[in-house]
């Protein structure tokens, strides 16, 4: 489903979606299976007390009805809101839940996702004109990612009652998801202007705007979800992935360890807050909350994939191999990883080893210059100019405008002794990044030309921009005796 699909969709939502008048609640009759439906779709216990009290929601069912609810969540508040209230204005005929609905629900809080999805299918075969069906399968399905259906089931439900709040925070969840800022904020907004109280439509009312990179409008709607539910570990998290995309470390690593605090088991805080500790360059501490990652979820491949970089970074190279040698067992398919393990191996001088594995870099990102130019590199170490040119040319054509490309390139045509080409690499690179090292290699390829005099300036150039390094000067009175050499003869 495209993102412009979505879009017309959500305008003919809020033609449906009139708001009511300043001052004026809807009274209504809530009956058992809608409140069921609520529950197992995730809908948070005090937002349904708030809006029973809001809205005088009416309540009749049996104590069988009553224990079918508190065991999917509702708790004696929510139970005691929902029984105020004239009985003649409640819904009759439905005074129990379904036993179906109920099951789906046991299922939902096993895990076991597809099964729920039949049971409520089965359901709404049999009521199709039910919102509240079709919110709670719209939740099932955003747990299995299938993103498309579960948008059209909350369509479905925001068009059957287009006055639930909670609808349209579900669907600004999947337009963030789908990365539609504008429309994530829109939802967002919607819900809250027919609950000003929900914590869950600030949360995301807040990632909608960090979409377009308004961050601290997106923090101040944080704190306005904090400030209604103030210890939820999931706004702290959410916190923590603005902060660290607006370049905040700091704050970002403090949400995130609050997150912890209120959710220690969470392994995707521990595998975020090693990121933002790896970026600080506080490579133990990162590793510290990566192995608490792996250790809480093993086979997530990620937690792997960046406890193996971050050895590598530290320069750990015998635990880096180890990680991502474990990573490749587990996940022979997983993009990503393999410069890192190169890099691991060439340090050990297991040249043709790293080169398998930057062949496999390069075969996951083909159009990847990085990829080629290591790979070529690596080639080069070996001895075999003729393959690292091929990977060199690919990269400088990807990326022209890197000097190290263009640097190592001419390295290669300088060993096939192509100097006037390797020349023309040399001076793109000292042009690039003028470094003392690209002017000395510019040097070296002038001596293997006769260009004496050019290669003195060259050598001059390099011993100014880096004095502490002999090997410029040393060179420079090489190349000095060589011109006396030749002009005797």
């Amino acid at each position: 489903m495209t993102r412009t699909r979505f879009a017309i969709v959500l305008l003919a939502l809020f033609a449906l979606a009139p708001l009511s008048r300043a001052g004026e609640v809807p009274t209504k009759a809530v009956d058992c299976t809608k409140l069921m439906a609520w529950l197992i779709g995730g809908v948070p216990t005090r937002d349904l007390s708030r809006l029973a009290e809001r809205r005088e929601w009416t309540f009749v069912g049996d104590d069988g009805c009553k224990e079918t609810l508190r065991s999917a969540g509702a708790d004696a508040k929510l139970l005691s809101r929902i029984s105020k209230g004239s009985t003649a204005r409640a819904l009759h005929g439905k005074e129990s839940c379904a036993v179906q609905l109920s099951e789906a629900g046991k299922l939902l809080r096993l895990g076991r996702f597809r099964e729920a999805e039949r049971n409520l299918r089965d359901l709404l075969r049999e009521d199709s004109d039910n919102a509240a069906l079709h919110f709670a399968l719209g939740a099932v399905l955003r747990q299995e990612e299938q993103w498309d259906e579960a948008f059209a089931e909350f369509t479905e439900s925001a068009r059957r009652m287009p006055d639930f709040p909670e609808v349209h925070s579900r669907l600004s969840s999947l337009f963030y998801h789908l990365e539609d800022a504008t429309n994530a904020v829109a939802e967002a907004r919607t819900a809250l202007s027919m609950d000003p109280g929900s914590a869950e439509a600030y949360k995301f009312l807040a990632l909608g705007l960090s979409l377009s990179e308004q961050y601290d409008a997106a923090l101040h709607a944080f704190q306005e979800s904090l400030a209604r539910v103030p210890d939820n570990p999931d706004v702290y998290y959410d916190m923590g992935l603005i902060l660290h995309e607006k370049g905040d470390l700091a704050g970002a690593a403090a949400a995130y360890r609050h997150a912890l605090q209120l959710k220690p088991n969470s392994w995707e805080a521990h595998t975020n807050l090693g990121m933002v500790l790896h970026d600080q360059h506080e490579y133990d501490e990162a590793i510290a909350e990566y192995l608490e990652a792996k250790r809480l979820a093993p086979a997530e491949s990620i937690v792997r994939h960046n406890l193996g970089s971050t050895y590598c970074d530290k320069g750990a190279y015998d635990a880096a191999i180890a990680e991502f040698s474990e990573l490749f067992r587990m996940d022979a398919a997983w993009q990503g990883g393999h410069g890192c393990m190169a890099k691991a191996l060439m340090s050990k001088h297991e040249y043709e080893s790293a080169i398998q594995e930057l062949h496999r870099a390069v075969e996951q990102n083909p159009m990847g210059a990085i990829e080629h130019r290591v790979l070529g590199q690596a080639l080069l170490l070996t001895g075999k100019e003729q393959e690292a040119l091929r990977e060199l040319q690919i990269a400088v054509s990807l990326n022209p405008d890197s000097a190290m490309a263009h640097h190592y390139l001419g390295t290669a045509l300088n060993g096939l002794h192509e100097y006037q080409t390797a020349l023309k690499e040399f001076r793109e690179a000292v042009r690039l990044d003028p470094t003392a090292d690209n002017h000395y290699y510019l040097a070296a390829c002038l001596i293997n030309l006769g260009s004496y005099d050019a290669a003195l300036s060259e050598l001059d150039t390099a011993a100014r921009l880096d004095p502490a390094k002999p090997v410029y000067r040393a060179r420079k009175n090489e190349l000095l005796r060589l011109m006396k050499t030749a002009e005797v003869r």
